[in-house]
């Protein structure tokens, strides 16, 4: 082989390599990528990764633009992508993220369990990961987990709910996907305050993974079976709007229907008189705290904050619903 293309074929071989690289960040980016050394090491770098599940859903949404513009504020560049609650595709992600030598990951987790090993294994490549609206189930892994306070969110949204079903009468509770340590937290703070009250009949308990139309799909089945049902709580909003729709579909009218997270469908809904309440987190302020303290970590090696942190939620009613805007207080 020649000596002139032998040295065509290595610089072919370089181009495509380098394209590959670029094109394992897997989703949108802002400027022209990382300023990263090189040697494994997230130092120098000037990019901050930004992983969350589907930008469908509002809430995923609105802290994943609200930790890209904290970023951006902040002079970093940002890569947006979403893992669509599948593991395998956020170890990719993840991947993707050390390869380019980020300087951080904000991560909204794919599984408490699943997790934990891309969390770890960005860590040791010299990446600092930071945990939003979602724990892993272990510590000293991440240099912080942001959740809003599950436990508390859901026990003022079920005290709202016996309320509006003046404490007795057929419920139904959709639960979001048994992976999310959230899902069982929720219902857990659910069930601290209904079961306090012997006429509240739970007549279902069905998981709907967060999703709109499996929540629609099982409440229209749930409604066949039990056709007396005064009221539905929910483990976040999305789920919420799936049963209002059955029950639409049904021709039910006066069931008292609470959903968790305040998102601007449920606030639309708490408004028109079709849902009584929301338990509002406020997403964007737990992705913005992600950032500062992702650049905290990157300048000093110190967060300054213990690992877990939790956020309040805020219980949103009809009295109260021109107050709230994109998860937050207006």
């Amino acid at each position: 082989m020649s000596r002139s293309r032998r040295h065509l074929m290595a610089a072919t071989t370089a181009t495509t390599v380098g394209l590959l690289l670029t094109l394992s960040a897997c989703g949108s980016s802002d400027g022209s990528g990382s300023d990263a050394k090189s040697g494994g090491s997230s130092k120098g770098s000037n990019l901050i990764a930004i992983i969350t599940p589907s930008p469908d859903n509002p809430f995923f949404k609105a802290e994943a633009d609200a930790a890209k513009q904290k970023a951006k504020s902040m002079g970093y560049q940002t890569s947006v992508a979403s893992h669509d609650d599948d593991p395998n595709k956020q170890s990719q992600l993840i991947d993707a993220a050390i390869s380019r030598h980020a300087a951080a990951i904000i991560l909204d987790n794919a599984g408490a369990d699943a997790s934990i090993g891309p969390v770890q294994k960005a860590t040791k490549a010299g990446v600092p990961v930071f945990l939003i609206d979602r724990e892993i189930n272990r510590t000293g892994v991440a240099k912080a987990q942001i959740v809003s306070n599950n436990a508390q969110g859901a026990q003022v949204a079920a005290q709202e709910f016996v309320k509006g079903m003046k404490g007795k009468g057929n419920y139904v509770e959709l639960t979001g996907l048994a992976s999310d340590t959230n899902s069982g937290v929720r219902s857990k703070g659910y069930n601290d305050v209904i079961s306090q009250y012997p006429d509240m009949k739970k007549v279902a308990k069905q998981a709907a993974d967060w999703d709109q139309q499996e929540a629609f799909n099982k409440m229209e089945t749930i409604l066949q079976r039990n056709p007396d049902v005064q009221g539905v709580i929910a483990g976040n909003d999305t789920m919420a709007m799936g049963a209002i729709a059955a029950l639409k579909s049904a021709k039910k009218t006066g069931v008292v229907v609470v959903g968790l997270d305040g998102s601007p469908d449920a606030l639309a809904q708490i408004k028109a008189g079709t849902m009584l309440a929301t338990s509002l987190q406020p997403a964007a302020l737990g992705a913005q705290k992600a950032v500062q303290q992702a650049d905290k970590y990157i300048k000093t090696g110190k967060t300054g904050q213990p690992e877990k942190q939790s956020i309040d939620c805020e219980l949103v009613t009809k009295e109260n619903a021109d107050q709230y805007g994109l998860f937050a207080r207006k």
